[in-house]
């Protein structure tokens, strides 16, 4: 185990002031929102909408194997559909779909519920849509339009809760990337990039306490369209420098899968687990694209001096099993 009580009790400061509404979207006041907002027209009228406001149709049963296929659904905002795709072979649902036939040597049905723009206060409809699939895992990725909505982060999490518990309940495993980086997006500038790191950062932390706390996982999306991103922005990003390009997807689903096949005993035991308080986990998986955070035991215990045991999987995006 790593970190000691001090760090713990800073890490849960900061992932209980988020998770409160405190230390994110109004830490720095409305006159900054305000400047984003701004930005983010500005930025909105240069750009426009070159892909519309809809991925390319995706539902459907991917890989070649007989048996019966795995149930997966995609719920979230704009990239959990592929927005900024035109091929469904290129979005994140169809991605992960068929590296999970190839893992688990079955077809998988995908269903995707996700809607471009949605915010976590939309996860509700889109959970009624999914249990209609009769979900064996859901993949949720949301949190980026929350922050551009200004939606309090103790709202925005507690509807992520909620909406894990009752894919939890039905039987569904739950992997949820949380908030990305928003700082890489260019045609936000500085200093109010600066800004957008500073809230998507605290949101994906308090997500990441909420969600282990429903029965979920987490897989920290942190600056993953970051270093690359930012190095090969015309590589990465789709025409509108916002949604990620069709490699900038494929970076998405290899940084998912893993998860996907773990939760649902496809992937090798890691060589070594590190089990952390729940809080410090969460914070130190905010800044580190890939890295997985579940619920574990200690010594026969799920929870300690500092909350509840974890453990942190610091995987790089795209890992084979032997290389978690």
């Amino acid at each position: 185990m790593s970190g000691t009580p001090g760090a713990a009790r800073t890490a849960r400061r900061i992932a209980a002031a988020a998770a409160m509404g405190g230390g994110g979207l109004t830490a720095l006041g409305a006159a900054a929102y305000g400047l984003l907002l701004a930005e983010a027209l500005v930025a909105r009228r240069i750009v426009g909408r070159p892909h519309g406001t809809d991925g390319p149709p995706s539902d459907g049963v991917y890989g070649a194997f007989g048996g019966e296929p795995i149930r997966m659904v995609m719920l979230g905002d704009s990239t959990s559909v592929g927005l900024g795709t035109t091929d469904p072979g290129e979005t994140p649902g169809v991605l992960i779909a068929c590296g999970l036939a190839v893992i688990a040597e079955r077809p998988v049905r995908l269903t995707v519920a996700g809607r471009s723009g949605a915010t976590s206060a939309d996860l509700g409809d889109q959970v009624d849509e999914a249990l209609r699939a009769r979900p064996e895992v859901a993949v949720v990725f949301v949190g980026a339009n929350d922050i551009t909505s200004q939606t309090p982060p103790a709202q925005a999490v507690r509807h992520l809760q909620k909406a894990v518990r009752r894919l939890r309940e039905a039987g569904a495993e739950v992997i949820v990337g949380t908030c990305p980086d928003l700082g890489t997006v260019r045609p936000i500038a500085q200093p109010l990039r600066w800004v957008t790191r500073r809230w998507s950062r605290q949101l994906a932390a308090a997500q990441t306490v909420a969600v282990v706390e429903a029965g979920g996982r987490t897989v920290a999306f942190a600056d993953l369209l970051g270093p690359e991103f930012d190095t090969n922005p015309a590589e990465m990003f789709s025409l509108d420098r916002y949604h990620p390009s069709a490699q900038g997807y494929l970076q998405v689903a290899y940084a998912v899968l893993p998860s996907v096949c773990n939760a649902l005993g496809l992937w090798p035991e890691p060589r070594v687990r590190r089990s952390e308080s729940i809080y410090l986990a969460a914070v130190k998986a905010a800044e580190e694209p890939g890295a997985e955070v579940s619920a574990t035991r200690v010594a026969g215990r799920a929870t300690g001096t500092y909350g509840r045991w974890v453990t942190l999987l610091r995987r790089r995006p795209g890992a084979r099993p032997d290389d978690a």
